[in-house]
């Protein structure tokens, strides 16, 4: 183990895996051919596909399923606690027993923008985006882009999800906006 990577024996990687230093991974599996930027976590039970690259700060957590050919932008974070509390009604620490984990799926060929953060119990689909510092409260339909908090459908993308369908009119440049206006 590099002394700038905690990878713990329970871990599962790929081929040809590109591992950046400052990393943390636990109990997880990474495809071939991924990319981990520095500062990542992985958590137990969750999954990275093949041909994925994860950026740095980000923070994936159990129960989080990335399918292969996905991209994660800087500072992304998942969650899998809806209801999350530091002590129990009791005042008694929460343990790992207080809580249910609720899934998270990213379909393949999703891209998620930097500073985004995915609540849990959602499904990003297939080559959908996710645009940089979005809130994910519900699923996201394949083939789209979303954007703001929380994320809403802004644009549909063709099948493969390289072209926008419907693109949005060209803004009017805002000085002639106040020049105009009577």
């Amino acid at each position: 183990m590099n002394t700038w990577q905690a990878i713990s024996d329970d871990v599962k990687l790929g081929k040809d895996i590109k591992l950046s230093k400052f990393i943390n991974l636990y109990g997880c599996s990474v495809g071939d051919n991924t990319k981990i930027g520095a500062f990542v976590e992985i958590q137990k039970n969750a999954t990275v596909g093949r041909n994925c690259k994860i950026s740095s700060h980000t923070f994936i957590c159990e129960g989080v399923t990335i399918e292969d050919d996905v991209f994660i932008g800087h500072s992304v974070t998942f969650i899998n606690d809806r209801f999350p509390r530091a002590t129990s009604a009791t005042g008694q620490l929460q343990t790992e027993a207080d809580w249910t984990v609720e899934p998270t799926i990213v379909k393949r060929g999703a891209s998620i923008g930097s500073g985004s953060t995915i609540l849990c119990d959602v499904t990003i689909g297939e080559n959908a985006i996710v645009g940089a510092g979005s809130v994910v409260t519900k699923d996201v339909p394949p083939n789209t882009i979303v954007a703001g908090n929380p994320a809403r459908v802004t644009r549909t993308l063709d099948a493969e999800g390289r072209q926008v369908l419907n693109p949005k009119p060209e803004a009017q440049n805002s000085k002639s906006q106040y020049l105009n206006h009577k």
